[in-house]
């Protein structure tokens, strides 16, 4: 099941003009299909994108799942965003399984994560530049790591798709879902915080 991994290799979708985003989620050593997450917005949305809107202030919805037929495993929400993002996320029952804040002043870039009733329980932090990121609990352990993975220097030059490996700490398989939310973080870096839609 998708839930029950500790790695996932995340590859965007090429398209030309394309106004949502969809990354295939693949075993990093054999490129097994595991899922995928795609982006769902409202019509309306999708205009303001096209008229120039930045992707980044509108709403979006990515939802995750392990083939086309099957409920969502895990669904990530964000409203409006000016000033500071928050992205919540949900289970495959909708239940709110925490969400994540953007940092209004970070050099790196990155986030907080929250549980539902808002403790923090983790901080995922890097740079946009060099695509390295780190996800440690309240004591700075390490929790999981998300690394760019180049797929050829033609294809990084004349398109804006990401490959991008998550790694999650073996230990997390005790807690599912904070699994979940570190998975959905890990997807969040790119799709909800980073990805500019160009």
């Amino acid at each position: 099941m998708l839930l029950n991994r500790t790695t996932y290799l995340i590859r965007e979708r090429v398209g030309f003009l394309k106004l949502t985003d969809r990354y295939d989620i693949l075993d990093p050593v054999t490129n097994t299909p595991l899922g995928f997450a795609a982006e769902q917005i409202r019509t309306f949305f999708k205009f303001l994108r096209l008229i120039g809107f930045s992707h980044q202030t509108l709403p979006t919805t990515i939802v995750i799942r392990e083939n086309e037929t099957t409920r969502p495993v895990i669904t990530i929400q964000r409203g409006f965003s000016f000033v500071r993002s928050k992205v919540t996320v949900f289970d495959e029952y909708n239940t709110e399984v925490g969400y994540f804040l953007s940092k209004v002043f970070s050099l790196g870039g990155g986030f907080t994560v929250h549980e539902p009733g808002g403790a923090r329980v983790a901080d995922v932090t890097g740079n946009w530049v060099g695509w390295d990121f780190r996800m440690t609990d309240n004591n700075g352990r390490e929790l999981g790591v998300v690394n760019k993975k180049f797929d050829g220097a033609m294809k990084e030059l004349f398109t804006s798709a990401d490959n991008y490996l998550i790694s999650l700490d073996p230990s997390l398989s005790a807690n599912p879902s904070l699994a979940a939310l570190l998975l959905a973080a890990g997807l969040a870096i790119d799709i909800v915080f980073k990805e500019s839609g160009n």
